[in-house]
Formats: structure tokens, sequence, C-alpha cells
């Protein structure tokens, strides 16, 4: 089969794109060594920009070889429903009416636990908070989760083996912890519709192994690092200035809501992001400052990644097809490490005639593999630009989390092939 101009210039500039995610620690060093231009080095060393530059240098290359119409039709071809539902709810889902709400009922049950609150809390964290993917979806699940890791845990001096431990299991257990429900996972809203899959088979053939391996996995880490945890955690209390109305807590969980019922309608969730920016300007004092930075940068992120993902169709579909289901599934979770699990299994919908063992090994591979890289799941660029601030440079290490998430990630390999 032969391959366009475009396709195979599109391939090496996304090779080259995921050579720079896993090298953002080098420009973060440069910034050092070379003061004059620290500028572009930590410009270049920002995991959120990298997607996005190369986005742009992809833009300028089809300009080049097809045209302008040609580049500029490619670009208004793409969809950017996504990066902009992420941005939205990750700004709403981080307000302090929202955070406090969360962080209340967390307390609550950690209270329960007869063990240090510090520990139990770390558990609940990322036990329960992940599940919460499947109802109010997996960017909002991580920037709660992120948040409250970083405001009770990270911001005191943890070791490194801790904080890569914790961001390994929060990237894995929300990426397969999104898979009880059929509506709120982006690989699994992907091919939801198309195969006739409802919440109650994805709970029965999915849901209730991501349950027990998200449990487990949490478990697991909150025992080995539980004296550090009880010794170096704090659980905030709500101070008496943090201090939020229910009405308007309420309003912004109804907020919060809409936006999950309309992710598929940027139009009117855009428009509803405008009413909840409104509303809190009217009420400032019970507000903090919005991460509308953070949530910009995840967004330019993964708009980036759909542009250059989008001319990958040629190798990756090719690679899928005609594969045992046994192997399918650890190509598709060794895939997705280097793309996207929603692009994944987006492309594997739109293959003819596949059998339930292929569907199964492709949601369940995207899945597992979705805690490898930053890039292997869309609400992981937004933990890691919560959570870098804590890290040396504020730079996280690709190598350091690709190991910290390799058990728990065998942990879901276990529960999706074994259970």
């Amino acid at each position: 089969m032969t391959h366009t101009a475009p396709e195979l210039f599109a391939t090496v500039i996304f090779a080259i794109a995921v050579l720079h995610t896993f090298s953002t620690k080098i420009f973060a060093r440069l910034a050092h060594l070379q003061p004059a231009h620290a500028g572009l080095w930590h410009l270049l060393a920002e995991v959120e920009v990298v997607f996005g530059f190369w986005a742009f240098v992809l833009i300028l290359g089809l300009f080049v070889l097809s045209g302008e119409q040609a580049a500029v039709g490619y670009l208004d071809g793409r969809n950017f429903t996504e990066p902009m539902f992420v941005f939205v709810i990750m700004v709403i889902a981080a307000s302090r009416p929202i955070l406090n709400a969360v962080v209340g009922v967390v307390r609550l049950f950690a209270a329960a636990i007869p063990i240090p609150r510090a520990v139990a809390m770390y558990f609940l964290i990322l036990a329960v908070v992940p599940l919460l993917g499947s109802f109010i979806t997996e960017p909002a699940a991580m920037t709660l989760a992120a948040l409250m890791l970083r405001e009770n845990f990270f911001q005191y001096q943890l070791s490194n083996r801790l904080k890569y431990g914790t961001l390994g299991l929060l990237f894995v257990n929300v990426s397969i912890g999104g898979t009880l429900t059929h509506f709120a996972a982006p690989p699994v809203l992907m091919v939801a519709g198309k195969w006739g899959w409802d919440t109650l088979y994805m709970f029965s053939h999915f849901g209730w192994k991501a349950a027990a391996a998200v449990t487990f996995n949490a478990f697991v880490l909150t025992w080995f690092f539980r004296k550090e945890l009880a010794q170096r955690g704090h659980v905030h209390g709500e101070s008496g200035s943090s201090k939020v109305p229910p009405v308007v807590t309420g309003i912004h969980l109804l907020f919060l809501v809409a936006v999950v019922a309309f992710a598929h309608h940027p139009a009117v969730f855009m428009g509803l992001f405008l009413f909840f920016i409104g509303y809190t300007e009217a009420y400032k004092k019970h507000q903090d400052r919005l991460i509308l930075r953070e949530g910009l940068m995840v967004a330019f992120f993964l708009a980036g990644l759909v542009v250059l993902g989008g001319l990958q169709q040629w190798w990756l579909q090719q690679t899928l097809v005609g594969v045992e289901p046994t192997l399918l599934y650890f190509l598709a979770t060794a895939l997705t490490a280097v793309t996207d699990n929603a692009a994944l299994t987006y492309l594997a919908s739109l293959v003819e005639g596949v059998t339930l063992d292929f569907k199964y090994a492709i949601v369940a591979g995207a899945v597992t593999g979705g805690g490898l890289t930053i890039i292997a799941n869309a609400p992981n660029p937004a933990g890691v630009a919560i959570l870098k601030s804590s890290f040396t440079d504020e730079a996280i290490s690709p190598l350091g989390l690709f190991l910290a998430a390799l058990p728990p990630t065998c942990v879901a390999i276990f529960a999706f092939q074994a259970l």
C-alpha cells in the first residue's frame, strides 16, 4: 500500500513529538545552563506545550506539501470537542465549592476508618475518586484527585518514590476507573454507540474488574508508604474563610452536571462555561483563583494530539487488523502509551466485521495502558499540570512515570485477563 507524503511527514513529526515528551527534563536543564535563552528552553520543557508546538510544525509542513487549502481543510476537519471539554470540566471541577464538597465527603469517610486520618484519606483519594470518573468524567476525577493530593500530601516534601508511585497509580486508576459506565471515559465513548454497549454491559464485562484493580492498587501503595503518609500527610479542615454556603455549592454542582450532560455539544457546554465564569465573578468571596491557565495548557496539549493523530490512521489501523485477541490486548496496551487510548479505540471502531473478542481486547488494552505515559490518556496532562510543581525543576520524568505505573498496570492486566 502506498502512502502519501503528508502521511509520512505527519508520522515523522508525531514520532519526534513523542520523543520530545520523553526529553522535557533535558530542556529544563538547558534553561539553567543557558540563562540567556531560559524562556525558550522553559517553554519547550513544558509537557503541555509539546504536542501543540509540533502540531504547528505539521500544519506548516502541510502548507508546503499540499497547499493552503488542503492544510486549512485538514485543520477544519479535526474535532476539538474533547480538548474544549477537558478545559471546561477542569476549571469547574477545581473551583473551591466543588473541591470543598468532595474533600468534605472524603474526609468524613476517612474519619470512619480506624487508621491514621492522613493514611485513610490518601487511600480514598486513590481508590474512590478515580471511580467517580465513570460518572463525572475522567478529567474531572483526575482534577479533583490531583488537587487533593497536592494540598494534603505533595506540598509537604514527600520522597520521590512516593510522589512517582502516587502519580503512576493515579494515572492507571483513573484510566481503568472510567469503565463502570458507557458515557464518561473517552476510549469507551468512541465505541459504545457503534457497538451497542450500555452501562450494564460495561459494568459486567469491564467495570467490576476495574473496581477490584483500583481498590487493590490503592491498598497496596497505601500500605507500602503508610509510615511516610502518617508522618508527612496533612488533612486540612475547612477554614472559616474558605467555607462556602450550600446554595453556592449546589449551583456549582449544577454547572458540573450540566456540562457533563452536554459533553458532546461544545456550543452548549461553552455557553454554560461562560455563565459559570460570570457567576464566579459575581460571588468572588466564595472562589479561589480559577485554574484557567492550567486548563488552557492541557487543552493545547490535547488539541495538538488531535491534529497530529489525525494522520496516523494509515499505520495504526493496519497494525490492529488480523491480530489474535490476547496479542491484540497487549498490543493495544503498548500502542496506547505512545498514542492516545481514545484515538486507538476510535480507529478500531472503523474496522468492520470484528468479533466480540476483538472489541474486548482493544478497549481493555487501551484503558490498561492509559497510565504509562502522559499522552496515553486525555486526563493525564491535567494531573501533570496540577502536580508538577512538587517535582524537581517542575518536570516529571517520563521514565520515572513509566516505571511507577508498571506495577498497577500489571494488576490491571491480571484483572482484565484473568478475572
